[in-house]
């Protein structure tokens, strides 16, 4: 059970989050229906999280058949949800273009004038951020290439309204025509590349008024490989994270690897364990970004003396098409690393005993809920004395799901920050990645004598904290399905992050 100040906190919590909730409805109702059946889509997600640690703040435990029952019934009731939105959406999107349709058949006639306006704006529209009397320091578009890229666009697609020089490209304000904005995109980067060929891209992203704007770029801009320097850093991280992996792991055998280097084959099967999961992991990314035909950057590892590693920072070298395929390649990553952590887990709880080869004190259960749950299932009663045997094996799985579970946390370019850029696009991605940090400095705050929390934060502060770069498509949103598998990956991270608290894992049998 909570002690005091921890069932405080979890009240304050659970009252912050109802009036999170509360204000959100105050806000949905100006949007009319669309407004509620999203505010319920976000009741949905949140309402299974606060009855569970309510429950356990009432020191009641809620077994995992419960908690999955919660999640499918989440799941459910939130895709429900998601096809009434659409199906409202499509309703109120036809009787907005009826209203136009109508409105431009009686000005008709201003239609070529627009587009004459468009081409003089497009020739002497000074940069946003500059004076009209200024020029522009960056060469625009070519005339007659800005001329052929205005005449992709058309009554059924994409109807320009105004454009605007932007870097080395230019920006198309506008009304997005067509009824699905994927097939818009198809259309009109298929008719730019008929008419320019491979010289520039063409970007469907959300305007700073929440409108969908086109953007056309040089394909100069695209993402480029590792230069020489890049590549030899790689080998450098790489070497610092074998040495890392194999310290970690003599530690763990209660030696220091570097003082008895003649030790190195007792420490080389952890470490192993390590480097598959981090090879799986990386495989995940490589495997679908083949798919979505996706260059996938070299692997720059973080070194860490506690767990070996921290996983790696990949880069795409190639843009992405949607915010689909983002999703699809970020989660692969995890959600391979994490499979191979988890059977490593479950095959050395399988074969641990009494006598097995390593010896660990029972509090190190309480370190995760979902492995201590595990282990409960597992270990049974003897994690009620002071030192539990267990194969190396549970080991190597409990560090692989501490490494996914960091990967996964909603910050910056971490595979979970790519996941909520994907799922719930670039404000939420950011404001979770504030979110993460903050949380994460509370925690080094409160908890100094470990330091790994504090070097996660500083790694993701001066490293990750920047979100992707945009994807060619980004108003098009992956699917319900997608986004239940993004919550049950931030689910799954909080299970493998969040400690048992000691009264609880005590009623429960987890340390002596």
């Amino acid at each position: 059970m909570f002690n005091g100040s921890e069932t405080t906190a979890t009240i304050l919590i659970i009252l912050l989050a109802l009036g999170v909730l509360a204000w959100g409805f105050k806000r949905a109702q100006s949007f009319g229906k669309l407004g509620i059946l999203a505010w319920s889509q976000s009741v949905v997600l949140t309402v299974p999280w606060l009855l569970f640690f309510g429950l356990l703040a009432a020191g009641i435990y809620v077994n995992i058949v419960g908690i999955l029952f919660l999640i499918v019934a989440s799941a459910g009731l939130y895709i429900y949800l998601g096809k009434r939105l659409r199906a409202a959406g499509q309703d109120e999107l036809l009787q907005e273009r009826t209203k136009k349709l109508l409105n431009e058949q009686q000005q008709g006639s201003t239609i070529e004038t627009s587009d004459a306006e468009n081409s003089t704006t497009a020739k002497n529209s000074p940069l946003p951020s500059q004076g009209k009397n200024v020029a522009p320091e960056i060469a625009p578009i070519p005339d007659e290439d800005l001329k052929n890229i205005q005449e992709i666009f058309g009554i059924d697609t994409f109807f320009s309204t105004e454009t605007i020089p932007y870097q080395e490209g230019v920006i198309f304000k506008g009304n997005l025509r067509g009824k699905e904005p994927e097939t818009v995109y198809s259309r009109l980067s298929t008719n730019l590349e008929e008419r320019l060929g491979d010289r520039y891209r063409l970007f469907l992203v959300e305007g700073p008024e929440g409108k969908p704007v086109i953007i056309v770029l040089p394909s100069s801009n695209d993402p480029e490989p590792a230069t020489v320097s890049q590549k030899i850093l790689a080998a450098v991280l790489l070497l610092a994270t074998i040495a890392t992996t194999l310290e970690a792991a003599s530690l763990l055998l209660k030696f220091d690897f570097f003082n008895n280097l003649e030790r190195f084959p007792e420490a080389l099967p952890i470490s192993v364990g390590i480097w598959t999961v981090l090879i799986a992991h990386e495989l995940g990314h490589w495997w679908q970004g083949k798919r979505y035909n996706v260059r996938i950057g070299l692997p720059f590892f973080i070194p860490s003396w506690q767990i070996g590693s921290f996983g790696a920072i990949t880069r795409f070298e190639s843009l992405l098409a949607n915010r689909t395929a983002l999703f699809d390649i970020s989660l692969a990553g995890p959600a391979v690393g994490g499979i191979v952590s988890l059977l490593l887990l479950l095959g050395g709880l399988l074969l641990s005993h009494e006598g097995s080869s390593l010896q660990v004190p029972s509090q190190f259960f309480q370190g995760s809920i979902l492995v201590g749950a595990m282990a409960r299932v597992f270990l049974g009663a003897s994690l009620q004395g002071t030192l539990v045997d267990i194969h190396p094996l549970t080991i190597m799985g409990w560090l692989g799901l501490l490494i996914t579970a960091l990967n996964l946390m909603p910050a910056g370019q971490l595979d979970g920050g790519r996941i909520v850029q994907a799922i719930y696009g670039r404000k939420i991605a950011r404001r979770t990645t504030i979110a993460t940090l903050i949380i994460l400095g509370i925690v080094a705050f409160l908890n100094p004598a470990n330091p790994l929390i504090l070097y996660w934060a500083i790694v993701i502060l001066f490293l990750q904290r920047g979100q992707e770069r945009p994807n060619l498509n980004e108003i098009t949103e992956p699917d319900d399905t997608r986004a239940i598998l993004a919550l049950l990956a931030l689910f799954l991270m909080a299970a493998i992050l969040i400690p048992w608290t000691p009264g609880l894992a005590s009623r429960l049998g987890i340390g002596g």
